[in-house]
């Protein structure tokens, strides 16, 4: 595995962190005293956009490839990763409020017709103002296990009729599409998913709320209802044929396994920044002596570490189209358990001043614990993981 970082991702790392330090934590810091996300109509967003941010993967040409196989420049996976890391360092939640197709783009790409890539994704190559996308498979009764969705999708006509209920989608509000997954029958289970992309003003598409936090409130997760949501057909991502062949579980878990090590280095980036914090404080206040405290920082980096590589070797195998399911999961499985430590370490370590509530630390402590949960926990992963393991077949 190739872990040269290429001048290009190494230039756009240098400008991640000037803006890291001089926009990103401030807004981050903000958004968490004030206690809700950075509106849409932020100036900060423009400017990104302005920048180069907020756009799309896909290049806008018609790929020779067959319908649900990756195609993507070699590198280009983990160079995404290291700059997901850099931003989550500054702050994890002004990161997913960027800008972009989100994570609603993996779907289109690999499951997607060229007209669906066309209408939805090509508005994001030279985008002409902060435009979101969004992605909704969590439900109130459904989240690590998607395979228990329970949205419902009727065929009426040329059109798909959608109901039910959508939990903690990011930036879904301010979208101008969500792919939302449901089933045409859930008695099928995984051969019943269909995804859709579903338009902002949509009749139906209705009751949005966005959560109250405990971190990451610089974005917006967002509830909502699919209330009789009428969605043309041509809106079925790939089309009839594509779930003609079984695929559209395996087109979701795809996506998951793209994200899933996405997710991981934020987590890492969370945890580094946690552990720079921690040794600025033991530093400022003498307390380097303690033997005990070098010991567990040299731990919590050297754990961080770990798990960066996992994240990267998952990502090399994506690039390369080599299966990754069991990478996609030890990274996930790893990377938030050695980002919490860090970050509880730094709690021990600052000790009552973290109980004021206003220092750095104390707000990585609070924002990092999500990041076991968001695209599958910890367990659900070391369930992947152990299936693998001893060959355990599907039901």
């Amino acid at each position: 595995m190739n872990l040269f970082i290429d001048d290009e991702t190494r230039a756009r790392l240098e400008g991640i962190r000037a803006l890291g330090a001089s926009e990103i934590r401030p807004l981050g810091l903000e958004a968490d005293r004030l206690g809700r996300p950075t509106p849409p109509e932020h100036p900060f967003f423009e400017r990104l956009v302005k920048g180069g941010q907020g756009r799309t993967r896909w290049s806008g040409a018609p790929e020779a490839s067959a319908p649900g196989e990756r195609r993507s420049k070699v590198g280009s996976s983990r160079s995404t990763l290291c700059l997901a890391e850099e931003m989550a360092y500054w702050d994890r939640g002004v990161a997913v409020s960027f800008p972009g197709p989100g994570l609603g783009e993996p779907p289109l790409i690999s499951m997607g017709t060229e007209d669906q890539k066309q209408r939805f994704l090509a508005p994001f190559i030279e985008p002409d103002r902060p435009r979101w996308g969004s992605f909704a498979m969590t439900e109130p009764g459904a989240g690590s296990d998607v395979a228990g969705i329970q949205a419902s999708a009727q065929k009426e006509g040329g059109n798909w009729i959608l109901n039910g209920a959508k939990s903690f989608a990011a930036n879904a509000s301010r979208a101008d599409w969500i792919v939302v997954w449901a089933t045409v029958d859930s008695s099928l289970g995984r051969e019943g998913h269909r995804a859709f992309v579903v338009e902002k003003g949509t009749p139906g598409l209705e009751d949005f709320q966005v959560e109250r936090k405990m971190g990451l409130k610089a974005y917006e997760s967002t509830s909502f209802r699919l209330n009789d949501c009428r969605v043309p057909a041509a809106n079925l991502i790939g089309g009839e044929e594509h779930y003609a062949r079984k695929a559209g579980f395996k087109g979701a878990m795809r996506s998951f396994n793209a994200t899933r090590p996405l997710v991981a280095i934020m987590a890492v980036g969370i945890g580094r920044a946690a552990l720079d914090a921690t040794t600025d404080f033991a530093r400022e206040n003498d307390l380097l002596c303690d033997i005990r405290v070098r010991d567990r920082l040299e731990r919590a980096r050297r754990k961080l570490r770990s798990a960066r590589l996992l994240c990267w070797r998952a990502a090399w195998l994506a690039d390369y189209g080599r299966p990754n399911i069991l990478e996609a999961s030890m990274s996930k499985a790893a990377a938030p358990t050695a980002a919490l430590e860090a970050a509880s370490l730094g709690m021990e370590v600052i000790g009552t001043v973290g109980g004021r509530g206003d220092h750095l630390i104390e707000k990585l402590f609070r924002d990092v614990k999500a990041m076991d949960i968001v695209e599958g926990t910890g367990q659900v992963q070391r369930l992947v993981m152990a299936r693998q393991l001893v060959q355990f077949p599907r039901n």
